[in-house]
């Protein structure tokens, strides 16, 4: 009897060894430590302010035109209509809208046209510099260019009136302005001209603009 229990005690000795050995081979799996999260901070944008409704919605509608005038056309832009020069400086979308006024009997008609650009706002002095340098060399041979003055639009506004001698019928006016992200260029050309008109239009135009 005592020689089997120092067996069976030496037996469990080697268990309990065993055991013991085997738990430091292969260790029980320990609680894995609650991961931290830090929460995100918003980086602040400088593309700000910028219009909140699409560019059709800040086109002028039939209600905003003189009485008589009808629509001809009003269109999105493509981007492959645009020059190089505009989609380098990061065209992003526009529109355009053309109306017109007919009086068949004293054979007269005037046209008002509206385009609208969206650009970055970080580009926009640029856009707006490029495109008075592009009017004012046009100021030669049988073309003449007359700023005029003009109530500002926008954050920069440039009217100007056109003539060309070889068309002496035909008179152009122009306003181009910019409005946080926005480029307008509106003009009205014909028989039968108002700048004063022309600035309500651009007025009404602007305003569309939050």
């Amino acid at each position: 009897m005592h020689t089997a229990s120092a067996i069976l005690g030496v037996v469990l000795v080697a268990v309990l060894v065993s055991a013991g050995c085997l738990s430091a081979i292969f260790p029980y799996p320990s609680t894995p430590a609650p991961v931290q999260t830090s929460s995100v901070t918003p980086v602040p944008t400088t593309e700000s302010p910028v219009p909140t409704v699409p560019v059709s919605q800040m086109a002028l509608q039939p209600s905003d035109m003189p009485s008589g005038y009808i629509l001809k056309d009003r269109s999105d832009i493509s981007y492959l209509e645009m020059d190089q020069m505009s989609q380098n400086l990061g065209w992003k979308a526009g529109y355009s809208v053309t109306y017109y006024q007919l009086n068949p009997q004293q054979y007269e008609t005037t046209e008002i046209s509206q385009i609208i650009d969206l650009y970055p706002l970080a580009n926009m002095n640029d856009v707006f510099t490029i495109s008075e340098n592009t009017i004012t060399s046009q100021n030669t041979g049988t073309i003449q260019i007359y700023q005029i003055p003009c109530p500002n639009m926008g954050q920069q506004t440039y009217a100007y009136r056109e003539t060309d001698s070889q068309n002496p019928l035909l008179t152009t006016y122009s306003i181009i302005f910019i409005k946080n992200d926005v480029y307008e260029q509106l003009t009205m050309t014909g028989t039968t001209t108002d700048f004063e008109t022309l600035k309500e239009l651009a007025q009404t135009a602007a305003a569309k603009i939050h």
